[in-house]
């Protein structure tokens, strides 16, 4: 089983153990559209980057695709997290790791723009999404 097949479970499993009531909250939403999103993205840049370049060696911004998949795939377990935690000071800690997060994602999208791969074109996209996600995280936080 591969790492995306062994993920792709891990997040189903998640989704359908989710009380109905946060599923339906548009951050959380929002945040499993940016993880098929990123997987799917960092699928296609995988098979670019994953060759050998000519004097042997690896492409290193092959890291920063799978890095992409492990950060989204965070952000909807830290929502829930956050949104469950009855202290005030845990709850804090939750937000503050979404918020690095998704500062960690629009990072390694910009490093993933520079490599040498097809698949950057929809960088763009993603970091959009990211955009929208952001906005959702300042709303939400006014409701904790």
């Amino acid at each position: 089983m591969s790492n995306f097949d062994t993920i792709a479970k891990k997040t189903k499993n998640m989704l359908s153990n989710t009380p109905p009531n946060l599923s339906d909250l548009p951050i959380y939403k929002k945040a499993i559209e940016i993880f098929t999103l990123s997987q799917s993205i960092s699928s296609y840049l995988s098979d670019d980057l994953s060759s050998l370049k000519n004097d042997g060696t690896e492409d290193t911004d092959v890291y920063f695709s799978g890095d992409i998949v492990q950060q989204s795939v965070s952000l909807a377990p830290e929502i829930l997290n956050a949104e469950m935690e009855r202290h005030s000071e845990r709850k804090y800690k939750h937000i503050a790791t979404l918020k690095r997060l998704t500062t960690l994602l629009y990072r390694n999208s910009y490093r993933l723009e520079k490599s040498n791969s097809n698949g950057k074109d929809f960088l763009p996209m993603l970091r959009s999404e990211l955009k929208k996600f952001k906005q959702l995280q300042r709303s939400w936080l006014l409701t904790l």
